[in-house]
C-alpha cells in the first residue's frame, strides 16, 4: 500500500463514493467513506488519514465548516470535491486551508492523479537538501523545532506559523490572518497581529537566530519563506 494510513473519503453519494475508494484502491491507497458531515471531525482525531477527499454539500456539517475544523488541529491534505463552481466557493475553500479542488462530475481518474500530485508536493525533501526542509510543527504540543533546537508557542503563535507555513510565499493580510485566528469573530486590531507576530519571530530566532522566516510586506501583511539552512 502507498501509505499506512487511509484516504478519507467523505462523500453522500454512495456510488460515487464507491466508485473513488474503487479507482484509488487500485492505485494502491488503503480508503474510508464517511456520509454524514457530523462523523468526520472525530473520526479525523483518532484515525490520522493521510488526505482527505472532502466533498462541499454534506448532510451535518458542510465540507467549508469541515475544513475549517480539520484546520484547527491538523495540517492533513484536503482535496475539496463540488458541484457548485462558482469562484467564492473556489476561494473559500483554500483561504479556509484546502490544498486542492475537483469539481464534480470528475474523471475518477483525474481524482487519483490529483490525490497522487498533493501528496508528492507535500512529502519531505530528500536529506541531501536540507536547506529547502520547513521548520517542525507540533501541533499536540504547540511547539516548533529546526536544528536540534524546540521552542513551546502559545496556541496564537501556533495557528498563525501554522498558517503562513501551509503557503510559503504567500502574502497574508492581517484581516485574513485574523479571520484564521479568531474564527469567533471577535473584535481585534492590526495591532495584536503586529504584537503576535513580534513575539512569535522572537521565537523563532532562538531557533534560527540568523534568518528572518517571516517578512513584513509594506501596506499588504505578511509572509513565510523557507529557512535557508540549519547550519
Amino acid at each position: 500500500m502507498n501509505d499506512a494510513h487511509p484516504i478519507l473519503i467523505v462523500e453522500d453519494e454512495d456510488k460515487l463514493a464507491k466508485l473513488a475508494a474503487d479507482y484509488l484502491g487500485n492505485a494502491g491507497y488503503l480508503t474510508a467513506i464517511l456520509s454524514h458531515g457530523d462523523a468526520v471531525v472525530p473520526w479525523v482525531e483518532q484515525r490520522h488519514p493521510s488526505l482527505i477527499l472532502l466533498d462541499l454539500m454534506l448532510p451535518g456539517k458542510d465540507g467549508l465548516t469541515l475544513c475549517r475544523e480539520i484546520r484547527a488541529f491538523s495540517t492533513v491534505p484536503i482535496i475539496m470535491v463540488t458541484a457548485r463552481i462558482e469562484e467564492i466557493d473556489r476561494l473559500l475553500g483554500l483561504e479556509l486551508g484546502a490544498d486542492d479542488y475537483i469539481c464534480k462530475p470528475y474523471s475518477p481518474r483525474e481524482m487519483v492523479a490529483r490525490v497522487k500530485a498533493v501528496l508528492r508536493r507535500l512529502q519531505p525533501q530528500a536529506p541531501e537538501e536540507p536547506q529547502t526542509r520547513v521548520l517542525n510543527l507540533d501541533a499536540n504540543r504547540f511547539r516548533v523545532a529546526a536544528a536540534g533546537r524546540e521552542v513551546e508557542l502559545t496556541s496564537v503563535e501556533f495557528q498563525l506559523l501554522q498558517t503562513l507555513c501551509r503557503y510559503p510565499g504567500h502574502i497574508f493580510s492581517r484581516s485574513k490572518l485574523m479571520d484564521q485566528i479568531y474564527q469567533d469573530q471577535r473584535i481585534v486590531s492590526d495591532r495584536t497581529i503586529d504584537s503576535h507576530i513580534k513575539k512569535l519571530r522572537k521565537k523563532l530566532s532562538e531557533l534560527l537566530p540568523n534568518q528572518e522566516l517571516i517578512h513584513s510586506v509594506y501596506g499588504a501583511g505578511y509572509r513565510y519563506e523557507h529557512p535557508q539552512t540549519y547550519d
